[in-house]
């Protein structure tokens, strides 16, 4: 009986529902060739010229892609979000800064796996360790994101003067 409760209870909820708004979760979800047909001509072109671009990859390059999509995919809202904010931060650098990024990520991919992993447990040991400095690297970074590119290279040519015998 306590079963038959528990399963009636959403039904009385959809049954109680405006017919308008029943109607609406019933609608039919429009498919991809529907959604692209509605897109302004612009971002059309901008959709047909990275498919483009996906296309005249390597397969295991796409393969790739298509992985990293699946995984984000399958990420709470909130990772989702995490990553769409650094995406938006990576974006705004100059070139100069995904350059030097880059070159970053490389070395840390040529490392030896067990290298890398020691490396990472070193530094979240770190930051568990000072949680102060954690927050005054959280700081620093935010003023960082905050500074112009011009305000940047003056603070990098700072800091080179400073490290100089």
């Amino acid at each position: 009986m306590k079963r038959l409760i528990s399963l009636s209870a959403p039904l009385c909820v959809l049954l109680a529902l405006p017919s308008a708004w029943a109607q609406d979760l019933a609608a039919p979800v429009p498919s991809a060739q529907e959604r692209f047909d509605a897109l302004p001509e612009a971002q059309k072109e901008a959709l047909r010229a990275r498919l483009k671009a996906f296309k005249a990859l390597p397969a295991d390059e796409q393969a790739r892609l298509k992985a990293n999509w699946d995984r984000f995919k399958g990420l709470s809202p909130d990772e989702q979000a995490r990553i769409k904010e650094n995406w938006q931060r990576y974006k705004a650098l100059s070139d100069d800064e995904k350059a030097e990024l880059r070159a970053r990520v490389r070395q840390l991919k040529a490392l030896d796996p067990e290298r890398r992993a020691e490396l990472r447990g070193r530094l979240k040991a770190w930051l568990k360790e000072n949680p102060e400095r954690r927050e005054r690297l959280k700081e620093n970074l935010q003023r960082w994101r905050g500074l112009s590119d011009e305000q940047r290279e003056r603070l990098r040519e700072r800091l080179k003067e400073r490290r100089r015998p």
